[in-house]
């Protein structure tokens, strides 16, 4: 353990806070800028639609493969090196965002981005997860869940300030490269350079297969974090869409996206003050799938106004405020040697999720020839799924984190 007792408010929490603020700025900003962009490069009415699914289910492509590549970095070269590396990559990219003229490059240079946007997160929980003591984890990854939405809060301002997508591209960038100067000098966890020295396997995806237990912990970690995106990347994303169905004219996504994070902001960090209080992950997190189950009726049932409709995005997000709670169950759930590699690549096999979560809404759409019985269906598939996973899911909270997978 690091002899340094490191607080709530330390340098590596704040640092984190910060590097998910670039990191969400950048991953929800091509939902708030969707339309402006797409129509921007020569396409209109149901063609911005269907090209913005397949872009955001490339994007999210590039967030599971970066999630598995940046997760086994993590635990062979040091959680630090993840951190300079993603960030690096995503930053340059962005910037290139900015520059695109056809929607090839677009979509080219939205997976590249999120290759690198997929160790930011799961890096600094692993990092933060180690380096503080146990009764203090949850507040610090609170603080870094609240801090770091309101990265797309910032977005959706830039965007209406500017009106300028590709402004918003080089913002963020630039935003991100000045990260990397926070970085120097930034502690290694201990607990990872005590590992380095044996002769212990590390970052060895492979070992999330080979056990049957561990396997399972592994898929569960997955699974309790698709009502996220399912609420994200299809209610909330295609909220225009939806809103046309309810007979609510005028409807901006962009606007929708920022209602949501600022209620997953709020629910952030309710999730992870709570946890403490009860001193239990597991019960916090069926509170908050609760909620947002309440919230996805009401999403479908009640259309009054426009502002209404944005105060139950809003709801939506606080109830799917548990990102940061379940990447860190995520990290306790697993030994040193693997501890990043699951944590980076769990939430990001959670966002890599979506494009199976969008076809599984167009099958269903398809099937019952209803747009809006698509969308509620495919919330009822993806909320049973994740609460059978968090049931078999075992408490982690307060867990003594000084130990290996073998």
């Amino acid at each position: 353990m690091d002899k340094r007792q490191h607080g709530i408010f330390s340098l590596p929490v704040i640092v984190g806070a910060l590097g998910f603020f670039v990191d969400i700025y950048d991953l929800l900003l091509f939902n708030i800028i969707r339309r402006p962009s797409l129509h921007d490069l020569g396409l209109t009415g149901d063609a911005i639609l269907t090209t913005g699914e397949n872009i955001l289910s490339i994007q999210m492509i590039g967030i599971l493969l970066g999630g598995i590549a940046w997760g086994i970095m993590g635990d062979k070269r040091g959680r630090k090196s993840v951190l300079f590396g993603s960030i690096l990559l995503y930053s340059v990219a962005t910037i290139a965002n900015g520059m695109v003229t056809t929607v090839e490059q677009y979509t080219i240079l939205r997976f590249i981005a999120a290759l690198g946007l997929a160790g930011e997160l799961g890096a600094s929980i692993t990092l933060t997860s180690e380096l503080l003591p146990k009764e203090k984890r949850g507040i610090a990854a609170a603080v870094i869940a609240s801090t770091g939405v309101m990265g797309t809060i910032t977005a959706f301002f830039v965007n209406q300030w500017f009106h300028d997508w590709r402004l918003c591209y080089y913002i963020g960038g630039c935003l991100g490269l000045l990260l990397l100067l926070l970085r120097i000098g930034f502690l290694e966890s201990s607990m990872f350079d005590a590992v380095k020295k044996t002769n212990v396997s590390r970052g060895k995806f492979l070992m999330f297969f080979n056990n049957r237990e561990r396997f399972l912990r592994y898929l569960r970690g997955i699974l309790i974090g698709l009502p996220v995106w399912y609420a994200i990347g299809i209610l909330v994303t295609f909220s225009d869409s939806f809103a046309k169905k309810f007979g609510i004219a005028e409807i901006d996504p962009a606007k929708a996206v920022m209602y949501q994070y600022i209620g997953i902001a709020l629910g952030d960090l309710s999730a992870g003050i709570i946890s403490n209080i009860i001193k239990s992950r597991k019960k916090t997190l069926f509170l908050f799938y609760g909620i947002l189950s309440v919230a996805i009726v009401v999403y479908f049932v009640y259309h009054e106004t426009p502002f209404s409709f944005y105060l139950i995005c809003a709801t939506l997000g606080f109830g799917s405020g548990v990102s940061v709670l379940y990447i860190t169950m995520s990290a306790e759930q697993f030994g040193t040697n693997l501890r990043a590699t699951a944590a980076i690549s769990i939430p990001n096999f959670v966002r890599g999720s979506l494009p199976l979560i969008i076809l599984l809404f167009r099958g269903l759409r398809t099937a019952t020839g209803n747009f809006v019985m698509g969308g509620w269906i495919t919330g009822i598939i993806i909320m049973v799924i994740a609460v059978i996973a968090a049931w078999f899911t075992h408490e982690s909270f307060g867990k003594d984190l000084n130990f290996l997978e073998v």
